[in-house]
């Protein structure tokens, strides 16, 4: 009994962290329906300006408690003051764009403001002091639980009871409310939106910011935290139902329980238990515990507004020459090019296989995945094991993670056809991170950590043809992309995705064709992680991790969600310049980071989307010149 009443004060104080977190993406998410990836970024802020001020800049602070006190409202001031820049310079842009453009665009922040806080604060870990005051703890039994956490137990109520004040009794709160309610009534009453929406970025980052800070004296500082709690903050935020601080905050108890007991009863699959608790719950309540039901107009918001029409081959002859060159220019590198080159080459042309099976879920069925990598990683982990196991050649490798890809599709899809918009990007998100941890903890079949390595699907002699089979691969892709969008299934999944309630009124089987271009979509990233374990000699479980689903994400957006050579131009920008990048500059991610944001901001639409737009312009300066 004594253990579990102290894993229960574990989990009530870790969810306080969680509904700090969860608190600020819920205020943002409310007022400018922006869901903000980079809100872990602020949360890393805090922590690591708090941690220098106290220890290399005024060490000082760290032995006196009020003085600390201030040093942990002053990080949170920082993140609430980088907040307001963000706001200004690409939130405020990007708030009439569809949530996933928003994601991928805070995404860029999250690699510039890393990058940043890099230059600024240093790679190496930060070492705070103690809380004065409270280094001690308390006897429960036979075990100890510190006072620091006692302390954080109590803050989450009255945080929740400060930001049910202020919503409910002033006047600030009172029109963050009716903005999140309707924004152009409230401003068609006189009373101007952007000032609202740039108080609740300051403080839904400035709550993140304290998340962090508060952090200090349990763990250090480092330039990894990041990403470590956006994902969970994700998954209090969307259990609890987007834009609900009431939900959050019981959804933060549920998942810090979660957590808590999963480390004693479950210790190598708590991160799985965690992100099954949020399935299920999606699962019976698509859109969260106290969240609004998702409308028929919102069902595909995530890519609908960019474009109503897949445009194809619109761009014109001079833009289609174009890609069809830089294509035939990446071929011929990965046939002829040094080890270099070929090597490059290789890895753009499987991103673009696995943009494209992301792409044709996106851009005709309106379904978004934040989690496809769990697919690619099946794709992979499926011919590495087959090949190491029974050894396999390639042809019935590539079959064999087609095969896991298409057996995990075919249960998880079940659950496809009941969610739309952020709550199936999460959901599918869910199902990655279980991937993930599978993987990383099955080290008995999987290597863990250390992977699967010396695979050797393709040998020297044979990697001409290897190289003519992904472009092969390649161009049956875009191919069967092409004709699908043109055939009758793919008109009635463009039906169902701009008008869901009209499409299943006109007697179309809406919940058979959203599972059938699902499945077909993961079977085809399952080829592009077999390909992917061919080309590489090994495997690991991060192909699971949100980076590599992110990467597809930038894949197809940068290049054009509704062009059909989308994936073609995103995934040689994204491979080549980053490559380019990486090897000239020291902060490239930074200006990778930037480099999106601009993109997404400009033109939604992609560099495809933005070609013609140049071109025209270039051609009516040229006119007016003449």
């Amino acid at each position: 009994m004594t253990v579990s009443i102290v894993q229960l004060l574990g989990g009530l104080s870790y969810a306080t962290t969680l509904f700090l977190m969860a608190a600020g993406l819920t205020l943002i998410f409310g007022v400018t329906r922006i869901v903000n990836f980079a809100h872990g970024s602020f949360f890393m802020l805090g922590a690591l300006f708090t941690a220098h001020w106290v220890t290399r800049w005024f060490p000082a602070w760290g032995e006196s408690a009020p003085l600390y006190l201030m040093a942990i409202l002053i990080g949170a001031a920082c993140a609430g003051l980088a907040g307001a820049a963000a706001e200004f310079l690409l939130l405020r842009r990007m708030s009439g764009a569809p949530e996933l453009y928003q994601l991928v665009a805070t995404f860029g922040l999250t690699l510039a403001m890393h990058d940043a806080m890099q230059w600024g604060f240093g790679p190496d870990e930060v070492f705070a002091p103690r809380f004065p005051g409270l280094k001690g703890s308390v006897q429960i039994g036979d075990e100890f639980f510190p006072l620091y956490q006692l302390a954080m137990i109590a803050l989450g109520p009255l945080v929740w009871l400060g930001l049910h004040l202020l919503l409910r009794r002033s006047r600030f709160g009172q029109r963050l409310r009716a903005a999140t309610q309707d924004r152009s009534m409230l401003a068609a009453l006189g009373v101007n939106p952007r000032p609202l929406m740039l108080g609740a970025v300051v403080l839904g980052c400035a709550l993140a910011g304290l998340a962090g800070a508060l952090q200090l004296p349990r763990e250090p500082a480092h330039l990894q935290m990041d990403m470590n709690v956006i994902v969970e903050t994700f998954v209090v935020v969307v259990t609890g139902g987007l834009g609900s601080i009431g939900g959050a905050f019981v959804a933060a108890l549920l998942i810090g329980l979660v957590h808590a007991f999963g480390i004693n009863v479950f210790p190598q699959a708590t991160l799985v238990i965690v992100f099954l608790t949020m399935a299920v719950v999606l699962v019976f309540r698509p859109q969260g515990l106290n969240g609004k039901a998702v409308s028929a107009q919102e069902a595909g918001s995530g890519v609908r507004e960019a474009a109503q029409k897949f445009r194809g081959l619109a761009m014109g002859a001079a833009g289609s020459s174009a890609i069809a060159a830089a294509f035939v220019l990446m071929a011929g590198l990965a046939w002829a090019g040094g080890p270099y080159w070929q090597a490059l080459a290789a890895d753009a042309l499987i991103l673009m296989i696995f943009g494209i099976s992301l792409q044709s879920m996106m851009a005709l069925g309106g379904l978004v995945s934040f989690g496809h990598a769990a697919f690619f990683a099946l794709g992979a982990y499926g011919a590495a094991l087959s090949h190491s196991l029974w050894g396999v050649s390639l042809p019935l490798a590539l079959a064999a993670g087609c095969g896991a890809a298409l057996a995990v599709a075919a249960v998880f899809g079940a659950a496809v056809v009941r969610s739309s918009g952020v709550y199936l990007a999460m959901l599918s998100l869910a199902l990655a991170q279980v991937i993930w941890a599978g993987a990383t903890q099955w080290v008995e079949l999987t290597g863990g950590d250390n992977g699967l390595i010396g695979l050797t699907l393709v040998g020297d002699e044979g990697r001409p043809v290897f190289y003519a089979l992904l472009v092969g691969l390649a161009l049956v892709s875009v191919a069967a992309l092409r004709f699908l969008a043109r055939s009758v299934m793919g008109a009635a999944l463009q039906a169902l995705r701009d008008a869901p309630l009209r499409a299943s009124a006109s007697g179309l089987a809406v919940n058979w064709l959203k599972y059938r271009i699902f499945v077909e979509s993961a079977v085809l990233a399952g080829l592009a992680g077999g390909l992917f374990a061919a080309h590489k000699g090994a495997v690991f479980p991060s192909l699971a991790s949100v980076s590599t689903s992110v990467d597809a994400l930038l894949v197809v957006l940068l290049g054009g969600v509704h062009q059909l050579w989308g994936a073609v131009a995103g995934s040689m920008v994204l491979s080549y310049a980053g490559a380019e990048l990486g090897r000239e500059v020291t902060y490239w991610r930074g200006l990778l980071g930037v480099f999106i944001m601009l993109i997404m901001a400009v033109s939604p639409s992609g560099l495809l989307g933005l070609l013609p737009r140049l071109v025209g312009a270039w051609r009516r300066r040229s006119g007016r010149s003449a």
